[in-house]
């Protein structure tokens, strides 16, 4: 069999600093047999150095355009708008499966150039149970910053975050930055999706704050009691939803005298018909991360960032890397691999679904 090679692309995104593949790890799959080739970077936060002494072969950045066509090219987020023809098979979150804003376009480029795509989002066991996500990470964030404005706006002072944020050294350091700006008066929380990764991340982060953290799971939403959401001072969406539900919130369900203040959508989906908080219509950035929710007639700040852990990038890294190893090392037989066939069977349905879109 010939031998597979790997290809660690340098992100597009100018802010993201993870990598879901250290250097140990890349040490482990060139042992295995795989060629690990990495492109250089100046944002990731391990550096080149830490590869190339791993053994791994060091190319530029963007590289990956003209690497072997068998080459499986590794990244997290979106790929930049060139070239129009993909031929490799990528794997990354590409959030087009469930009719985001251009999965059209990005789905037509894999099938002219007679590529594919893995979505790391779709890295599913038997069952349906994602194997690799930051959602820990993700909801520790996203908590972490709506408590900071929230903290602000209960001070009447100006937003932190909205100064701009830059990437925290590490989970200590953003804690020490949250409790230096704490008022004497603790908020409530409400924590949607409180079961999975994400949820599990903002409660502990919440309660690590004193903040007194209510939970809702599957139970919970599937008769939303909207006027329990409003009586909490901070909601933090963690929910997973691939199916059409009634809104957690909307526009109309928010009053002038709730004690909501702050929403931290963590899930941030605003660009899917399934969207549970249809109260913005495209994520916030790292140069202003809270935005007033649409249809606030109060004073209603909302969080939509789509790459949270990418502000702690240490400890998401090495978390997230570390769920992915494992997979990595089955490469070289994919689809003799369940996880991986889950990916490809989600990709063949969306492209089904577009050919049929178009006949339509």
């Amino acid at each position: 069999m010939k031998k597979l090679t790997l290809w660690l692309r340098d992100e597009a995104r100018k802010t993201e600093r993870r990598s879901p593949l250290l250097p140990e790890g890349a040490k482990e799959l060139i042992e295995a047999g795989i060629d690990v080739v990495v492109e250089k970077s100046e944002k990731r936060i391990l550096e080149d150095a830490l590869y190339e002494q791993a053994g791994c072969r060091m190319v530029e950045a963007g590289a990956w355009e003209t690497a072997p066509e068998d080459a499986i090219i590794l990244g997290l987020k979106e790929l930049p708008q060139t070239p129009e023809m993909l031929k490799h098979t990528h794997i990354y979150f590409a959030h087009a499966y469930k009719e985001q804003n251009g999965w059209q376009s990005l789905l037509s480029r894999f099938q002219k150039g007679g590529g594919s795509l893995l979505d790391i989002e779709y890295m599913t066991e038997p069952g349906g149970r994602r194997v690799a996500a930051f959602g820990y990470w993700a909801g520790y964030m996203g908590a972490a910053l709506a408590l900071m404005q929230w903290h602000d706006k209960k001070a009447n002072r100006s937003s932190y975050i909205n100064g701009g944020l830059t990437p925290f050294e590490g989970a200590e350091a953003l804690d020490e930055v949250i409790s230096s700006m704490a008022t004497k008066e603790k908020p409530t929380a409400l924590v949607i999706g409180a079961g999975g990764r994400s949820g599990k991340g903002a409660a502990e982060m919440l309660a690590r704050h004193g903040v007194t953290v209510t939970k809702w799971g599957r139970a919970e939403t599937a008769n939303v009691d909207r006027k329990a959401i409003l009586d909490h001072d901070i909601l933090i969406n963690c929910s997973y939803v691939v199916d059409n539900i009634p809104a957690f919130l909307a526009p109309d369900h928010i009053t002038p005298d709730c004690r909501l203040k702050v929403i931290s959508d963590v899930s941030c989906d605003p660009f899917s018909d399934f969207n549970p908080l249809p109260l913005y219509d495209a994520p916030t950035s790292w140069s202003k991360p809270a935005i007033k929710a649409a249809g606030a007639s109060n004073d209603l700040d909302l969080i939509a960032i789509d790459n949270l852990p990418s502000l702690l990038p240490t400890e998401a890294s090495m978390e997230f890397a570390g769920l992915m190893l494992p997979y990595l090392k089955t490469l070289k037989d994919w689809r003799k691999d369940p996880v991986w066939v889950a990916c490809d069977t989600a990709y063949q349905n969306a492209c089904a679904c577009m050919t049929e879109r178009k006949a339509s």
